[in-house]
């Protein structure tokens, strides 16, 4: 045989023929099951395509066949004595292996104990496996996700986990939509990028002959639309930070943002909570899931920490007239060497505080719990406020996260409208880069323009759709729940933080 004729028989054009009857999916066969009895067939004629799984011998005229079609398993039963050309069976279903990719035409039936399957007429092979794909789980972390493909065709769970990361996504469209939001897309390529604090990828726009930055995050861009007129407003897409790999960072990871004029805290802490208890229900049909053998509960509503109080408790300020709200980096760094808590440079105010927070607050955050009442420090584009504790004022951001099994689900605040008090915020980064803070944002005076045409008091919003997924699917790794999760070269390939 030719190479060509060969090609042709093994990787032949997918062209349906008449004779080939109905093409069906496994879901399409459910509507056989109630009207066939065990042993009874049905007259008409369809075909299955999918890739063979198992195959079971009963004898050289009797083989069974399992197809894995659209994630779903439909016995096929190839018998002699239904084939059209049995002179062909035995050569036909010899050359079938484990893998391989065919078309089975025949009729849908029952066999004697009851199970629905297809019983074979024709055998067509569309697409060979060239290589064993292993019989038992891929565990190898290695193999996994340098070769996503194969662990998907052994392993069951990381399809699973790509479904219910559709669900999701689609679960927070509709809630968004349902509500008036308008969902776009906003550049993922920029000359300077903003809206959080983290070191951006660099390229090169070789046309404009400019150095560009890929987003960060989506924020100043759809805060424009909301001064543009656009009152709600959101976007779900990709976000890249230049950052390390470990359990709960991926440099490629999807968020959603939303904004929404005329919003404040109240709104979106009422909103956060129904959209992650509708979203638990609707995608494991209860109100509460399994994280890590803990059972955390999505009843409304949410436990609630003022932060800057439990701070202020915690390091016995109540009393002493001062607050971590107000403390500069000197007195913050006093804090931690008192209480043993580690901060590496720079020790910026923002840096500082953050590492206070993660080590006093958070562990605390099992179920879901809103902190709220930030230093302004930690926020440099979330409105003010001013709150009375203690018998003292004190200034802080208009800002909260939502923590579920200790773990950053949501950022939200209201939005800094003031052009004047977001430029000297600005100005403030800039003295935080000087001090050694690469992720400090870079100022944009572009988007100090804009707010001088007025941004009405809009609340914003953002949730990180990969660590959802990750509390929806029990996993602990980020790189599950990513279809291709970044890998190091094998040539350099130190050990990734699993931690």
């Amino acid at each position: 045989m030719s190479s060509d004729t060969r090609t042709l028989t093994r990787y032949p054009r997918f062209q349906p023929s008449v004779r080939q009857g109905l093409y069906v999916s496994g879901k399409d066969l459910a509507q056989w099951q109630d009207h066939l009895n065990a042993g009874e067939k049905d007259d008409k004629i369809v075909t299955l395509t999918g890739r063979i799984v198992s195959k079971r011998e009963s004898s050289a005229k009797l083989i069974f066949y399992d197809i894995m079609h659209n994630g779903d398993v439909i016995q096929v039963v190839a018998s002699k004595s239904r084939f059209e050309q049995p002179e062909l069976f035995t050569d036909i279903n010899q050359d079938a292996s484990r893998g391989d990719i065919f078309a089975f035409t025949g009729v849908v039936g029952k066999t004697k104990h009851g199970q629905l399957s297809i019983f074979a007429n024709q055998l067509q092979m569309l697409v060979p496996c060239l290589h064993d794909i292993p019989r038992s789980g891929l565990k190898d972390p290695e193999k996994r996700f340098r070769q996503r493909y194969l662990d998907m065709l052994v392993n069951p769970e990381p399809t699973q986990i790509l479904r219910i990361r559709s669900q999701v996504i689609r679960f927070i469209r509709q809630f968004l939509d349902e509500r008036g939001f308008l969902e776009v897309e906003t550049p993922i390529l920029s000359s300077k990028v903003g809206g959080a604090n983290a070191q951006p990828f660099k390229t090169q726009a070789n046309a404009l002959d400019m150095e560009m930055q890929l987003r960060i995050a989506p924020e100043l861009y759809l805060k424009q639309l909301v001064i543009g007129g656009i009152d709600r407003v959101y976007e779900i897409g990709k976000q890249f930070r230049n950052e390390g790999i470990d359990a709960d960072h991926n440099p490629e990871f999807t968020t959603c943002e939303f904004y929404q004029a005329y919003g404040n805290l109240d709104s979106l802490m009422n909103d956060t909570e129904k959209m992650l208890l509708e979203m638990v229900q609707y995608i494991h049909g209860s109100k509460s899931i399994n994280k890590n053998g803990q059972e955390l509960n999505f009843e409304r509503p949410f436990t609630r920490i003022n932060v800057v109080d439990y701070l202020d408790n915690y390091f016995g300020l109540e009393n002493s007239g001062n607050s971590v709200a107000t403390m500069d980096s000197m007195s913050l760094q006093k804090i931690c060497q008192q209480h043993d808590i580690t901060v590496k440079a720079p020790l910026t105010e923002a840096r500082l505080l953050d590492k206070i927070i993660s080590h006093v607050i958070e562990p605390k955050c099992v179920q879901p719990t809103f902190l709220y009442n930030h230093p302004l420090a930690l926020s440099p584009l979330a409105k003010d406020m001013e709150y009375t504790t203690a018998g003292k004022k004190v200034t802080v951001a208009a800002r909260f996260e939502l923590f579920v099994a200790k773990k950053e689900i949501v950022n939200a605040y209201e939005e800094l409208n003031d052009p004047e008090e977001q430029q000297r915020r600005f100005e403030q980064q800039i003295k935080d880069r000087q001090l050694g803070d690469n992720e400090a944002p870079i100022p944009d005076a572009s988007f100090v323009e804009a707010l001088k045409y007025g941004l009405p008091p809009t609340a914003g919003w953002g949730m990180g759709v990969d660590r959802v997924v990750q509390l929806l699917t029990d996993t602990h790794h980020i790189r599950e729940v990513i279809a291709f999760p970044v890998v190091r070269p094998i040539n350099n390939n130190p050990k990734v933080s699993n931690e």
